[in-house]
């Protein structure tokens, strides 16, 4: 097996690869390395020194995003996950962007980091910060994202694209903090997370997850 991912399955990033290697159907193997205390080595893969990483043969790549792209070229005799034409692969660059750059700050490092990974490393929940981003910051993206995906099936075209995956995993880690989508809010934003992560993908993959934060739990 030529391929391997690099990472932490509670990332979002790295569930993002992980995701969009089991919609393309390729095979892989993950190797966890987590976001701190990196082996020396790991430098080779990403000097920046975050996760995922992604080798192929003597190929090595760093960040999601790139990782995504070049296996969406490289695998061209498969379905794209990245769009059919070039106005549709420019929205789906846009809203993995949007999901990266906007809801990942919050969804991920503010309401998943304070209730999910502090409690179990023995750190206390800044819970004015969650409240902060569940009520003042998170409303206005989530406002902007009902109103692009409308009453559509996916974010962009016809078929499941990386927009849809990149969304999808900043929410699980959100759920993952205990905060869901308020389905009377953003019926439509809510009825289309239920969908992906009722995915196959999806569901290859957030058991492990469980059980993961359930063992950290424990060991707290």
């Amino acid at each position: 097996m030529s391929l391997t991912v690099y990472g932490a399955p509670l990332s979002p990033f790295v569930r993002k690869v992980r995701l969009f290697l089991a919609e393309k159907a390729l095979d892989y193997q993950l190797e966890i390395i987590l976001p701190f205390g990196q082996p020396e080595w790991y430098r080779d893969l990403n000097p920046l020194g975050r996760i995922p990483a992604l080798k192929d043969g003597d190929l090595r790549l760093a960040d999601s995003s790139v990782i995504c792209q070049y296996l969406d070229d490289k695998h061209a005799e498969l379905p794209s996950l990245l769009g059919e034409n070039a106005e549709q692969r420019a929205q789906v660059r846009w809203l993995e962007k949007y999901a990266d750059y906007e809801l990942a700050p919050l969804c991920t490092f503010t309401v998943f980091r304070n209730r999910a990974l502090k409690p179990r490393m023995g750190q206390s929940c800044d819970e004015a910060a969650v409240q902060k981003a569940l009520h003042e910051k998170l409303p206005a993206h989530f406002d902007y994202l009902e109103k692009t995906l409308g009453t559509a099936e996916y974010l962009v075209g016809n078929s499941l694209t990386l927009a849809d995956l990149a969304l999808t995993c900043q929410l699980i880690n959100m759920q993952h903090g205990d905060e869901q989508l308020n389905a009377q809010r953003w019926p439509n934003l809510s009825a289309h997370y239920a969908r992906t992560v009722a995915r196959t993908s999806v569901q290859a993959v957030l058991p492990g997850e469980q059980k993961m934060l359930a063992k950290m739990a424990a060991n707290a």
